[in-house]
């Protein structure tokens, strides 16, 4: 064997080594540019990419009552149908519910914003600024030729803003589109791949892409339990603070975890904000300190953790995929790195098992068998 080899002198065993060293050189250089041309080919594909991966995403969701309606009867079609609909209603009633809600406290709102403008003028008023109504009259004059000055900006700003709005909303059509044929046909797409490339390969590939859609599921139900438990507490901190609006922005805040980094920001502010203009500035500063506590723990202890178990997946390793996603990508890089490196995850797995199961010179493997399930059978398309 070549581990057993002897060597008749030292340079013939360097030149071996340096010799192994530069074929593996190679071969590792030719694996990173196969990765940085598949980046590159995501990165170019970005606007296709990104409504299959949501579609993905929320075809987890829906699936298993899809599921169920499947095996009370209901065709494929129908039951894809029943779900999204049933779905885009939950959604939009929660978001009218909030909404109502937030009606409703404007009025109280507002009668404390303007009680919190009368003392703020109070407060500059005396020392030490000791500014009077002309001096403020000054300030918001040049507060307004500011404004103007820089109106071309700020209108290429919000264009900008609106485009990126539209261009979500595209997205976000195409997603519940996708997610819907997803539904509807997505038990065919693994006869289909067994048909296509052949039994003997078709069998690893499905039992891989099975395996990566049990992790989907996981990703999605883990970012659920972080987003509740990061509502559940900021809400409390609004209802013991006293503040108004505590439910709303409780469930502002439950939506806003499954938008990285801008949807918690944003929720985070606006609990602030009502604090501040609702129970004043002691009330605000409390609530940023509890919203940065949550968040923070939330962050950086409590979603590494729970992803970590349920993808199988180190607490660093989130941590340093989202780093990587979020400077590649963006904020959709940050939702996405940590499902596909949890996919990336589960086929480097499986590579392992198939090449420990080869390597102590087992039959060929059965796939089915990795972890210990019965063996698959085919399932049948729906008519």
């Amino acid at each position: 064997m070549e581990r057993d080899r002897r060597w008749n002198d030292k340079g013939e065993a360097i030149g071996h080594g340096v010799s192994w060293l530069a074929r593996w050189s190679l071969r590792v250089a030719l694996a990173a540019l196969g990765f940085w041309m598949v980046l590159w080919l995501i990165g170019t594909l970005w606007v296709v990419v990104m409504p299959v991966l949501l579609g993905l995403l929320i075809t987890t969701v829906l699936w298993p009552p899809a599921r169920w309606l499947m095996s009370k009867g209901l065709n494929s079609a129908l039951s894809a149908t029943i779900v999204l609909v049933v779905g885009l209603g939950v959604l939009g009633g929660v978001i009218a519910a909030i909404s109502t809600s937030i009606a409703s406290g404007v009025p109280e709102i507002a009668k404390s914003a303007q009680k919190a403008m009368s003392q703020l003028q109070d407060w500059v008023a005396g020392p030490p600024l000791n500014l009077r109504d002309t001096d403020l009259d000054k300030l918001i004059a040049q507060g307004v030729e500011q404004i103007k000055s820089s109106i071309g900006s700020i209108a290429g700003g919000l264009l900008s803003g609106a485009g990126a709005v539209t261009s979500g909303v595209v997205t976000g059509l195409v997603a519940l589109l996708l997610a819907f044929f997803f539904v509807k046909d997505g038990m065919r797409f693994t006869p289909w791949v067994r048909g296509l490339i052949g039994e003997r390969a078709g069998s690893h590939v499905t039992n891989v892409l099975e395996r990566v859609w049990v992790t989907l599921g996981s990703f999605i139900r883990s970012q659920a339990i972080v987003s509740l438990i990061d509502a559940v507490f900021i809400g409390l901190g609004l209802l013991i603070l006293g503040v108004p609006l505590a439910i709303p922005l409780a469930a502002l805040t439950f939506l806003g975890g499954f938008i990285p980094i801008i949807g918690a920001f944003i929720a985070g502010a606006l609990a602030v904000l009502v604090a501040l203009v609702s129970n004043g500035l002691t009330t605000a500063i409390i609530m940023l300190i509890i919203v940065i506590v949550v968040q923070q723990v939330e962050g950086n202890v409590l979603q590494p953790m729970l992803q970590s178990r349920s993808l199988r997946l180190h607490a660093a390793v989130v941590l340093l995929v989202v780093t990587a996603g979020t400077s590649l990508y963006g904020i959709a890089g940050a939702f996405f790195s940590v499902p596909v490196a949890a996919a990336v995850a589960v086929v480097m797995r499986y590579l392992g098992e198939v090449i420990e199961a080869r390597s102590v010179g087992a039959p060929v493997m059965d796939t089915s068998q990795l972890d210990g399930d019965e063996p698959a059978k085919p399932e049948r398309s729906p008519e």
